[in-house]
Order: structure tokens, then C-alpha cells, then sequence
């Protein structure tokens, strides 16, 4: 095509947004949407505080760690680009004295809003950044702009939460349980599959209660019935995932009663044999306290019927040592049932107040370097518990999908390993020397070693 052809003729610069995303999944899901309609709209993305004519903050806001983090975050953009427009969990935070925590220490931002405020955002950027119409630059996706790598994406299937826990502050800044229409995450996870995702992690303040807040109410997908309901929807995306040969986890599991019905899916194969479940504490007393919703009396029992319908569950949660009133009866309770659960992946913070929260005002505080101390204590009992659980798994095979390649193999997940936040398998590549792995591909192992973390195998 010469210079001087119509087609040729230069279009106007697009604008470009810089954009710095911090925080949990489902912040990260909203990155993705802003993100996605930023490109709908003609936008390009920055690579650089230099290259940008504005820069976007998603922020997190539920520890004092991540207020901080966001804080420096937004200063950093501040003082590298001038044109800062903030959004998040952090936005809807006020200080002691009801201040808004972002605008009293960065008065120079051009607008703040809260988490899940696509609408907000965009009417800030179109304020502080206007884009001339050009329909060479529309181009979008079907799947939107994702952060994640090309081979595994995050599909939110609700925001907020109606539970009100007591070290919480969640519910006041994302507001209360709202499920996604069925159509719309199927239509979502559809678009994703055929883009080459091959891992659909589900994601939400709480996967169990999807549906609650608007009754179950029936919808549709490919002309079938869906009812708004985790085992439902858990079900149909098995079913879809299943044409793709891909994958699904499921993350922020509740152990609500019809959580069962989906353990039999895993067994199957329909979906990864894998539960996220935020217990936070064993103890009947301290989970009173910390007001969850679900009774920690018969999760023993119910992590055993779950293993024997489907022995390859993995399951992974949370737990926090040194809550307000925490004995040391209430801990080493903790610790046996840790010890009789077994559990294969476990996070375990110490008890910080959060500003705004509950627990803040509970009676009997446990002294700082008891609850480091507690917390320390429970990760060497899990480390132990790891190790003797991963090494189980040398000489067996297992399928394992690659996400990275290096000169001496590569590094994949196996269904037990969820990204950034469990383990790894180093696999050592084929004997045959035309065989190659390669990034987003499920390769067959054989595990050859292990640690109290993760995995090395020979595809």
C-alpha cells in the first residue's frame, strides 16, 4: 500500500493510561473491566509513568500493610506522572476523624472512587482525558484486557458480601452480596475458553452464597435452564471447560451444606478436585467471636466424607492465630485440628486490627509477640504436615500445565496449586529431544521429588 493512499492516512494519537493494580483477585477482576473498557473506548496502555497521560490506581484497603502499600503506590504516580485518578477498596476509607484517608494524604488526586465503580472511573477519565472518536481503535476482544496470563483468567461470579465478620471491613467498602446474572458468566467463561484460557479460576467474597440475594432465581444459557446456585452454575461451567479441555478451581468456598453436592463434580473430573475454604479458625468459641458464618463443630467430619467421596481433594484455607480473647487452649485446639485435617495448602496471618472493624473493641487482646509466636508455631505444624503430604506423591503421575520455560525444563501447577499462592512442579523435559513444553500446555509427569512446598517431576 503506497504513502499516499486514503487508507494510509494518520489517525489522531490515541491516549494513553497507565494503570497500577494492587490487591486480591477480585480487585484484580476490576482492573480487568476498567481496563477492558479502556480499550473499547480507544485507549491505550501506558508501559510507563513516562508514557502515560494519566495513570489509574486500584487500591486495596484491608490491612495496614496494603493501606500503606497503596498509599506509596499512589504517591509514586503522583510524583512520576502529576495525573492520578484513584480507585478501590482504600477509596471508600475514612481515618479516626472521618476523613477521606486518600484525599488527606494526596489532596492532588484528580478524583477517587470506591471498588466496583466502572462507571465512576471512566467518567473521571473522560473528564480529565477526552479521546476523539476513532473507529480504527475500537477494537476489544471478546474476552476484555486481562492481567493474568493468556492461559488463565479470573471469572468473578458475584461482588460483595452479607456476611459481617468481625475482623472484616469488606462488606463496608464492596457493599452487599450481588450475584452475576448465569448467562453472563457462562457467556464470559465462553469467550475466555476460546481465547485459550485452560484454568478458570471462580472467584468471590463467598462462592457458596452465589444466588442467596436473588433467590436462586432461574436463567438461561445455550437455551437450557441454569438456576443461580453454586452447584448449578459449578456444573454448567464443568460441562463447558469439558469442550476446551481446560480447567476450573474454585476459590473463597464457604462450607455451607451444598458444598457436598460439589465434591462428587471433582471426583468426576468436571471440575479440579480443589477447594479454597476460608475456615480462619477451628475453635467454636473464637469463630463466635470472629462471628463467621459457618460452625467450625463438624468441619472435621465434613473434610473427611469430602476425601473419601473424592481422595485427590486438595484443599487449601486460611487461619488467623492470636485473635482477641484467643487462649492458649483455643490455639493448641486449633492446632489438632490442623493436625487431624490434614490440610494440604494453609495460609496463616497473625491478628491485626483493622481499622473500622469489629474486633478492634473485643475484650482480652492478645499481646503482639504471642500472637507472631502462635502464628509462627502453626506454619512449622503445617510445614511439616506439607511435607509429609507432597513427598506421598513421588512416583505417581499427574497432569500439569506449564507456565513458564526456562533452559533446564519448566515450571507448571498441578490441580493441588493454584497461582502466586500455592506450590510448584519444576519438570525436567522429555527424553525425546523433538519434544518440547511449552507455556499453556498440559504435559503428562512423573514426580520424582518433593519438598514441603513443591514438586519436581520428568514430563
Amino acid at each position: 500500500m503506497s504513502k499516499n493512499s486514503p487508507s494510509s492516512t494518520p489517525t489522531e494519537i490515541a491516549p494513553k493510561v497507565g494503570f497500577v493494580s494492587l490487591g486480591c483477585p477480585k480487585a484484580l477482576v476490576d482492573s480487568e473491566q476498567i481496563l477492558t473498557q479502556l480499550r473499547a473506548e480507544g485507549y491505550e496502555t501506558a508501559k510507563s509513568y513516562d508514557g502515560a497521560d494519566l495513570v489509574i490506581v486500584n487500591t486495596c484497603g484491608f490491612i495496614d500493610a496494603a493501606v500503606q502499600e497503596s498509599l506509596d503506590a499512589i504517591g509514586e504516580a503522583l510524583q512520576e506522572n502529576g495525573k492520578v485518578i484513584v480507585t478501590g477498596c482504600l477509596g471508600v476509607k475514612k481515618d479516626a476523624a472521618g476523613e477521606d484517608i486518600i484525599l488527606k494524604t494526596h489532596p492532588k488526586v484528580l478524583a477517587v472512587t470506591g471498588p466496583h465503580a466502572l462507571g465512576e472511573v471512566m467518567d473521571a477519565v473522560h473528564q480529565h482525558l477526552p479521546k476523539p472518536h476513532d473507529p480504527f481503535l475500537d477494537l476489544l476482544p471478546a474476552q476484555g484486557i486481562k492481567l493474568t496470563p493468556k492461559h488463565y483468567a479470573y471469572l468473578k461470579i458475584s461482588e460483595g458480601c452479607n456476611h459481617r465478620c468481625s475482623f472484616c471491613i469488606i462488606p463496608s467498602m464492596r457493599g452487599d452480596l450481588v450475584s452475576r446474572p448465569v448467562a453472563d458468566i457462562m457467556l464470559e467463561a465462553e469467550n475466555l475458553f476460546k481465547a485459550g484460557v485452560k484454568e478458570l479460576l471462580v472467584i468471590s467474597q463467598d462462592t457458596s452464597a452465589y444466588g442467596v440475594d436473588i433467590k436462586f432465581r432461574m436463567g438461561f444459557w445455550n437455551g437450557k435452564p441454569v438456576k443461580t446456585h453454586m452447584t448449578q452454575l459449578v456444573t454448567a461451567l464443568g460441562e463447558l471447560a469439558a469442550q476446551y479441555g481446560a480447567w476450573v478451581r474454585l476459590h473463597y468456598v464457604y462450607p455451607y451444606p451444598h458444598v457436598d453436592d460439589v465434591i462428587p463434580l471433582m471426583a468426576q473430573g468436571s471440575v479440579l478436585p480443589y477447594l479454597d475454604v476460608p475456615l480462619q479458625h477451628a475453635h467454636p468459641d473464637v469463630l463466635k467471636r470472629m462471628k463467621r458464618p459457618a460452625s467450625g463443630e463438624k468441619n472435621i467430619e465434613r473434610i473427611q466424607a469430602w476425601r473419601k467421596l473424592c481422595p485427590d481433594l486438595t484443599i487449601r484455607s486460611t487461619f488467623i492465630a492470636g485473635f482477641p480473647g484467643e487462649t492458649e487452649a483455643e490455639f493448641q485446639y486449633l492446632l489438632d485440628f490442623i493436625q487431624e485435617a490434614q490440610i494440604d495448602r494453609l495460609g496463616c496471618f497473625a491478628y491485626s486490627d483493622v481499622e473500622g472493624a469489629s474486633a478492634n473493641d473485643l475484650p482480652n487482646p492478645v499481646p503482639l509477640e504471642v500472637r507472631e509466636e502462635r502464628r509462627a508455631r502453626l506454619m512449622q505444624l503445617q510445614e511439616s504436615i506439607s511435607k509429609q503430604r507432597l513427598q506421598a506423591k513421588v512416583g505417581s503421575t499427574m497432569r500439569v500445565l506449564i507456565d513458564e520455560v526456562n533452559r533446564t525444563g519448566g515450571i507448571g501447577r498441578s490441580s493441588a496449586d493454584a497461582p502466586e499462592i500455592d506450590g510448584v512442579v519444576y519438570v525436567k523435559p522429555p527424553y525425546e529431544p523433538h519434544k518440547k513444553l511449552v507455556v499453556g500446555e498440559f504435559v503428562e509427569v512423573e514426580v520424582t521429588a518433593a519438598d514441603a512446598h513443591d514438586l519436581w517431576a520428568r514430563a
